[in-house]
């Protein structure tokens, strides 16, 4: 009976050993990292983006793959972590991406856009409905702080669908002052307040299951699609209180992964996280709702691994 039971026990083991190896190459066959392979993208503008796979680095004694690109990204706020990593490495839990300063840039990047179109809402908002007796000049001064957690969890090992993870948390801080010229200066007029916002990006992902995908490189089926998710709470502190607001912009991205060949594609919809946030009442003009973003495989090469070949 002990033997048997030993026998089932080993059985047992090497099942699930097996299994998690499966899983492992699972999600690597998702994601090529073979030297000298390209991938070229177009996105919705027609613009073209090459990722190229190159040699990885060495750090405290851990490997990371790396990659090229072409053109390099000169906005950050068009940054998508998806298809900008430059170190990412495999590991026991799956895939993950060393994004923490570039998204912090990318995020920064964006909340300082929005605040640009913010303050100018705001100013000509302020100036323009201002009594005609003042001659009001309205400046609004602001900081932009973000922090992000080095690593994005891209893909887990075990590709199961409806599984749902944490990818990666963000902390953003704004702190902004108006400064008000053309008041009347009369002795107890109350100071303007420091606004400070304090933002928490929580990114999921999720596998939604398989999809055959069509694009100009071809048509990929049993395609992974997964969508990551962001979910943001902000706070808000003044003195006085704010008023009623509505939460935070979210944005969704859809990834399509081909097995053998990466993502074949990309779609991204996002909202406003700090514009999303003013009331109608507020009386500001709000810009237009963010162009949806797109990204679809053109061409690619996949190299052969050697090292399968020996």
């Amino acid at each position: 009976m002990l033997k048997r039971f030993s026998a089932v026990s080993t059985l047992l083991f090497v099942f699930s050993f097996s299994a998690a190896l499966l899983g492992n190459e699972s999600a690597q066959k998702y994601f090529p990292s073979i030297l000298g392979s390209y991938w070229v993208y177009e996105d919705q503008d027609g613009n073209e983006l090459t990722r190229r796979a190159i040699e990885g680095e060495e750090i405290a004694g851990e490997t990371y793959h790396a990659f090229e690109y072409e053109p390099e990204l000169e906005d950050w706020a068009d940054y998508i972590p998806f298809i900008h990593p430059f170190l990412y490495q495999f590991g026991d839990a799956g895939i993950t991406l060393v994004v923490g300063d570039e998204v912090e840039k990318a995020v920064k990047a964006r909340l300082t856009k929005e605040m640009e179109i913010f303050s100018k809402l705001a100013k000509n908002s302020l100036e323009n409905n201002s009594p005609s007796e003042f001659d009001l000049t309205v400046n609004l001064n602001y900081d932009v702080e973000v922090e992000a957690e080095n690593r994005f969890n891209f893909l887990p090992v075990q590709m199961v669908s409806d599984e749902e993870w944490d990818a990666i948390q963000i902390s953003a801080k704004i702190t902004m002052q108006y400064n008000i010229q053309g008041l009347p200066d009369f002795q107890g007029a109350p100071e303007l307040p420091e606004i400070t916002l304090d933002f928490t990006i929580l990114e999921t992902g999720k596998i939604l299951g398989t999809e055959t995908v069509e694009t100009e490189a071809g048509t990929f089926e049993d395609c992974l699609k997964v969508e990551y998710r962001t979910e943001t709470t902000a706070i808000i502190t003044s003195d006085p209180p704010p008023g009623q607001v509505n939460p935070p912009g979210e944005t969704v991205t859809t990834v399509w992964y081909a097995p053998n060949v990466g993502i074949v594609k990309v779609k991204q919809k996002s909202g406003y996280l700090l514009l999303d946030m003013l009331p109608a009442e507020a009386g500001i003009p709000m810009p237009a709702d963010p162009k949806e973003k797109t990204l679809e495989l053109k061409k690619y090469e996949i190299k052969m691994d050697t090292a399968e070949v020996e």
